[in-house]
């Protein structure tokens, strides 16, 4: 199909679709939450293919496709192993950079080892029906044995390099090992070398895969439309959650600096909220969001929208729009507070609507178009 194909497609979905649409006013755009695909179990991300369907992962490790808001029956074939353990199962989906000539499709999941389980990248070549000379790129090291923060967002930058972030796997200290890849956003050539301007490489007793450290569980990434630098987002314990831009060798403090306490007791953790040589968050949630999923607004259809980093929350149950300048969070607005429920993955689609999936045993796949 070509591209304008698939762009009627679309627009003839929004057609059909609009009737049973609720229509809701932010203080930028009106806009309509049009319910387009029920029966997700869990979904977790979402990549659109350049015929016009889309990718859809479900965490117990399934990938679904979708095609005309409508949920192919059977799910893609020929995934690697993934294990669904506590917060863990399959993550993110994201297409190569030059997937229409290569149909290289790429997976975070949870995999398990022989020291427990862990983080793991992989990737294989799209038939439309199964993945198809499926190879691992990277398995975190080490594993771990608790069902918490794994991470898993896939990001690739400009230059072609892959991102991979990882959780602290609920082991808050390991994310200041060097020798943990626990923590960390992890960067590498789309076919899983180590770059060699990776800031640790050659360094004794660190991960060479290793592009930042400090971090507790990175649930949504994105590249920035205008610099192309990547900005993350993290989960804090009680409070402190975190808005991030990723750079190369920084250590962004956790556990040793954190806005937020200890669960219950509201006790401090580390050592406050400021250490020299430690960066600060870009913005941050106190009291938390649990944000998961986001994306930078760049359609044309929400003109007012436009440049905006949209973020999904889990526990808040709301879609957060942050308007920015430059690196700066200027203004913060929650929609759909209670109405969707929780949002786990945001995305700016190539058609200018913006869709969201709800983390649920019947999760959907939700699409924002303009109320007018």
């Amino acid at each position: 199909m070509t591209r304008a194909a698939a762009t009627f497609a679309l627009v003839a979905l929004v057609a059909a679709t609009s009737a049973a649409a609720q229509t809701f006013r932010s203080e930028a755009e009106a806009f309509r939450v049009v319910r387009l695909t029920r029966g997700l179990d869990h979904p977790w991300s979402l990549a659109f293919l350049p015929d016009g369907g889309m990718l859809v992962t479900e965490r117990p490790g399934r990938l679904r496709v979708i095609r005309d808001g409508k949920l192919a029956a059977q799910p893609v074939a020929g995934l690697p192993e993934v294990a669904e353990h506590g917060q863990g199962g399959l993550f993110d989906v994201a297409l190569h950079p030059n997937f229409a000539h290569n149909r290289l499709v790429y997976l975070a999941y949870a995999a398990r080892g022989a020291d427990g389980y862990g983080t793991e990248l992989a990737r294989g070549r799209f038939t439309g029906t199964r993945l198809e000379d499926v190879e691992v790129l990277f398995r975190q090291d080490p594993k771990g044995n608790t069902g918490r923060h794994f991470g898993g967002r896939i990001v690739f930058d400009r230059a072609g390099f892959v991102y991979l972030t990882l959780g602290d796997r609920g082991e808050m200290a390991r994310a200041q090992k060097p020798g943990d890849h626990a923590g960390s956003v992890i960067r590498l050539h789309d076919d899983g070398r180590v770059p060699q301007g990776n800031p640790f490489v050659g360094k004794p007793g660190w991960k060479p895969e290793k592009y930042t450290l400090g971090n507790r569980n990175m649930q949504g990434a994105a590249l920035h439309p205008v610099s192309g630098m990547l900005w993350t987002h993290e989960h804090g314990p009680q409070g402190g959650d975190e808005v991030n831009i990723i750079r190369s060798g920084v250590n962004y403090g956790w556990p040793v600096i954190t806005y937020g306490v200890n669960y219950g007791i509201g006790t401090k953790i580390g050592e406050g909220t400021h250490k020299e040589g430690m960066a600060q968050p870009l913005y941050y949630w106190v009291p938390s969001i649990a944000p998961s999923g986001m994306a930078f607004y760049t359609g044309e259809r929400f003109a007012r929208w436009k440049g905006d980093l949209f973020v999904g929350a889990l526990k808040d149950q709301t879609l957060v729009r942050l308007t920015l300048k430059g690196e700066k969070v200027v203004h913060e607005e929650r929609l759909l507070k209670g109405v969707l429920g929780r949002i786990r993955d945001v995305r700016s689609g190539p058609d200018g609507y913006l869709y969201l999936l709800t983390d649920y045993s019947e999760g959907e796949l939700v699409r924002l178009e303009p109320a007018d």
